[in-house]
């Protein structure tokens, strides 16, 4: 008789260690909390490293990237222009000529103004300001200070100025130079950067976007469009604040009879492109006009108009209403101003909010659109008449 082999008795099946359980590690359960910690805390330390790298790039090449920024900047303010001359028929490069030559002539006409101004202005400022010197003199004799003290100190000032220059005399004629000479090439840069974005920035996307696989290629030519819109946006509520800017602080120095109204209003409607602290550095030539014009009285009475207007724009006008035109909160933007401010100084504050703007429409952008592609998956899983 055949006899029947008996088969083994199975193994217990082990039960499968749920995910979300922690795993040994060398024989020490390490905590949920560890391991998430430490997985948020190498990405962060990598993001932080990448933007880093990516700062001292950018400070390498900011003689060359700089004025390309303020070129794209710029032509935020031309394209406009430029479309709607070629709406009305004209060609493309016609209608970038007109809106440069434009440009130029209205820069033209403020620098004439200004200088005109202080021509007209200069004789009647100069004697002011020997009465307001010996009204100074006289104010400090009344502290307690006599001439001499006072011929001691700006003697001291004056030798401490020329000892530091003179002894680095090649040096600071070298820097100037250097200065002079990037200053230059930056102008050039940012004006060529100025034409051929308004002459042909779609076509330049267009390249960028090409270079991109394909089927990335409709969400980064959408993120393009919703960057470009945030930053028209930007460049218009800032010409409608540095508008009111200049015109508050002219107001105020012609209700107070001060001569020099237009170039001030001049100096603070280009100084208010600098956010926040822009229109109060520029107010600054209004009181030292007021002080030497007038009085101190006066410039006092100025100093609390530019400290007016600076609180209007900082804590009304510059959160509120560009906020409402970029869609980033107001807090948001008096912080990424700071921040900006305090990484890459005046340039930092002057693209940080665009910045900040440009990249929360894009982040916007892509994650509806990725939500979008979510649910369309979702559902065409969930649709019965759908093959798997």
């Amino acid at each position: 008789m055949i006899r029947r082999l008996r088969r083994p008795p199975a193994a217990p099946a082990v039960p499968a260690t749920p995910h979300h359980e922690p795993q040994p590690f060398d024989g020490v359960d390490v905590p949920y909390v560890l391991r998430f910690s430490a997985a948020w805390s190498w990405r962060f330390l990598l993001v932080v490293a990448a933007v880093y790298v990516f700062l001292r790039v950018f400070g390498l090449l900011s003689v060359v990237l700089v004025p390309v920024i303020i070129g794209l900047l710029l032509s935020a303010i031309a394209s406009p222009i430029a479309d709607r001359l070629q709406g009305w028929g004209l060609p493309r490069s016609l209608a970038t000529l007109i809106t440069i030559l434009l440009g130029f002539a209205v820069i033209a006409a403020l620098v004439t103004l200004v200088a005109q101004q202080f021509s007209s202005g200069f004789g009647d400022l100069r004697s002011s300001f020997d009465d307001s010197t010996v009204k100074l003199e006289k104010y400090l004799s009344d502290l307690g200070l006599s001439r001499q003290q006072l011929n001691d100190f700006f003697n001291r000032v004056r030798e401490g100025v020329s000892s530091s220059t003179s002894g680095n005399l090649g040096g600071t004629v070298a820097g100037a130079a250097t200065t002079a000479g990037h200053l230059l090439a930056g102008l050039f840069i940012t004006l060529f950067s100025t034409i051929f974005f308004t002459y042909d920035g779609r076509g330049i996307w267009r390249w960028l976007v090409s270079l991109f696989p394909e089927p990335a290629r409709d969400r980064v030519h959408g993120s393009g469009e919703r960057a470009w819109a945030v930053l028209t946006a930007y460049v218009r509520g800032t010409v409608v604040i540095a508008a009111t800017d200049a015109l508050g602080i002219a107001l105020i120095a012609w209700i107070l009879g001060l001569p020099l109204v237009a170039p001030l209003a001049v100096l603070v409607f280009l100084g208010a492109f600098i956010p926040v602290v822009g229109a109060a550095i520029s107010g600054i030539a209004a009181v030292a006009v007021a002080l030497v014009a007038v009085g101190p009285v006066t410039a006092l009475i100025m100093l609390a108009g530019v400290v007016a207007v600076q609180q209007l724009e900082g804590h009304v006008l510059q959160p509120f209403l560009m906020g409402r035109l970029v869609r980033v909160h107001p807090l948001a933007i008096v912080v990424v101003i700071a921040v900006g401010a305090e990484v890459a100084g005046i340039f930092g504050a002057l693209i940080a909010v665009p910045l900040t703007a440009v990249i929360n429409a894009v982040s916007t952008h892509l994650a509806g659109a990725r939500r979008l592609r979510l649910e369309q998956e979702t559902g065409a899983l969930a649709d019965p008449a759908v093959s798997p």
